[in-house]
């Protein structure tokens, strides 16, 4: 699972990277789908990086991936992890 969920990372990593941010995998849970990422660069600071996460990543993630169920962000200001 993991190889095709970095598969796809790499197709919406340029869109990303045209606003300035990148995103960064950190985890696949192949026991529960959820896929760890941490948005980095413009998007720490973005107001729509949750949305972004939510309705881009998680969405394309979950269309293209079987088994992935959620997305978990790593970009929480405070530096602990927020789940989507």
């Amino acid at each position: 699972m993991r190889e095709k969920v970095e598969k796809v990372i790499e197709v919406i990593r340029p869109a990303i990277q045209a606003d300035n941010g990148d995103i960064v995998l950190h985890d696949v849970d192949e026991d529960t789908g959820v896929v760890t990422v941490e948005l980095v660069g413009a998007c720490v600071s973005c107001p729509a990086s949750t949305q972004t996460l939510k309705a881009g990543v998680e969405r394309i993630l979950k269309d293209r991936v079987e088994g992935v169920t959620g997305i978990r962000d790593l970009t929480a200001t405070d530096g602990t992890a927020v789940s989507l």
